[in-house]
């Protein structure tokens, strides 16, 4: 049986909502210059639980799922630059947004742009 959660981890899954509409709005407004994503409370780490339910359970982009990680990172002393990169010739193009240091993604994509935190 999975424990409920706690109130930090309600506090992140609150700021984490929050977040992801600024960000999506910002996104669709004025671009990648207009991103400032509020910061989130002074909370624990095992608080990340409530960040990365929302971001699975939540429709979201790349984009703005690796703008609000960057943002919880960063609150929690470990900042990480976005990442967005592309792969697959003209006919099978693909783009993809992540946070530096996700393997994967780097393995996968070719780095167009880096965005530091702050």
């Amino acid at each position: 049986m999975k424990r409920p959660p706690d109130l930090p981890t309600v506090r992140a899954m609150w700021w984490s909502l929050t977040a992801m509409v600024r960000v999506r709005r910002a996104l669709r407004r004025r671009g990648l210059e207009a991103i400032a994503v509020p910061p989130p409370p002074a909370l624990p780490g095992q608080a990340f639980r409530g960040v990365r339910l929302v971001l699975r359970t939540r429709p979201s982009t790349c984009l703005e799922r690796a703008f609000v990680l960057q943002a919880w990172y960063a609150a929690q002393g470990a900042p990480k630059a976005v990442v967005i990169g592309i792969a697959g010739p003209s006919k099978d193009f693909r783009a993809h947004a992540w946070l530096d240091g996700e393997r994967a993604a780097e393995a996968e994509y070719q780095e167009l742009l880096r965005l530091p935190p702050g």
